[in-house]
């Protein structure tokens, strides 16, 4: 089994309770990755169900099909019906062509193996071209970015996209030290222009790496599209249930399900967001940033739909 395969799926029970995933029902997992979660819901969909599921990613598309493919040999004749598209989960409504599903799940951000990969530029943790892209087919590249950005709009961009409140002597630093090719050798410029924060955790070059990943990717508007389209593609009494990993990606989701809840289109399941139990993230530190929100999508106009309200209040599984 490749590495990709032994990734662990981050709040994967509490993903699949909130779903509340039935045999025989349609699932969207927006974000496949490495079908981590992906496997264990076509266990549950049983062989009347299907599986839809969205990556840009080719990496992540062939490794997510490695594993299916492993899991239908397990499976037999109970495993479900399952789609794969390698497009961005932002043209879901017009990939479904009106087809309703009974869940949809979206883990956001950058996955492990991405992280792991050192030729794709994610990680300073290793020496790496600088990348970026979750899609290596189209869009520039990091390097164009920080090469070709005017020392304002780079300073804005790392301030806006990674919250970092030091992004004027970084872009500085980075434009005073044009060329830069690799994640190290940026990495290394940024520590040098930001220094050390008064009790700060993570490494300096954090928050720049976010902002370049997230500008590059246009992840933000990504999710703002597909939480747009939700309300859609989600039958009545379908669940969406959505993981975070920092504060411009929750936020999203907590006013997109709260204007929702305003609308009529979702009725909130999550009051805060849910986190992982010390178990988890002693066993997968990436978890330990991680929040999950879930709705389910409200009848209207005379709609009907099966009720599978469970409201949740505690801020762990």
């Amino acid at each position: 089994m490749t590495d990709g395969l032994r990734h662990v799926p981050v709040l994967l029970q509490l993903a699949i309770r909130m779903l509340h995933v039935r045999r025989g029902g349609v699932v969207v997992d927006a974000t496949l990755g490495s079908a981590g979660h992906a496997s264990e819901i076509a266990r549950q969909l049983g062989r009347e169900g299907k599986l839809i599921g969205f990556d840009r990613d080719p990496d992540a598309m062939a490794l997510a099909s490695e594993r299916l493919n492993a899991l239908r040999e397990e499976l037999g004749s109970e495993m479900p019906q399952v789609v794969l598209h390698d497009v961005e989960f932002s043209r879901m409504a017009e990939v479904l062509g009106g087809e309703k599903v009974d869940g949809l799940l979206a883990d956001f951000g950058v996955s492990s193996m991405q992280f792991d990969q050192a030729h794709r530029g994610f990680s300073f943790q290793a020496e790496g071209h600088l990348d970026m892209r979750m899609n290596p087919r189209q869009g520039v590249t990091a390097e164009q970015v920080v090469n070709q950005t005017g020392e304002k709009e780079l300073a804005d961009l790392i301030y806006e996209f990674g919250e970092e409140r030091r992004s004027r002597r970084i872009a500085r630093a980075i434009v005073r030290s044009r060329p830069v090719t690799s994640t190290g050798q940026l990495a290394r410029i940024v520590a040098g222009a930001a220094g050390a924060m008064n009790q700060e955790r993570i490494h300096p070059a954090t928050r720049t790496f976010q902002a370049l990943r997230i500008y590059v990717n246009s992840e933000l508007s990504e999710i703002d599209a597909l939480l747009a389209v939700a309300p859609k593609v989600v039958k009545p009494g379908g669940r969406l249930v959505a993981i975070s990993f920092h504060s411009l990606e929750d936020r999203r989701v907590k006013d997109a399900l709260r204007e929702g809840a305003r609308q009529g289109f979702w009725e909130v399941l999550t009051r805060k967001p849910l986190t992982a139990e010390a178990e988890e993230t002693d066993r997968n530190p990436r978890a330990r940033s991680a929040k999950l929100r879930a709705a389910e999508r409200a009848a209207e106009n005379g709609e009907s739909g099966t009720d599978n309200r469970e409201q949740v209040s505690e801020s762990g599984s």
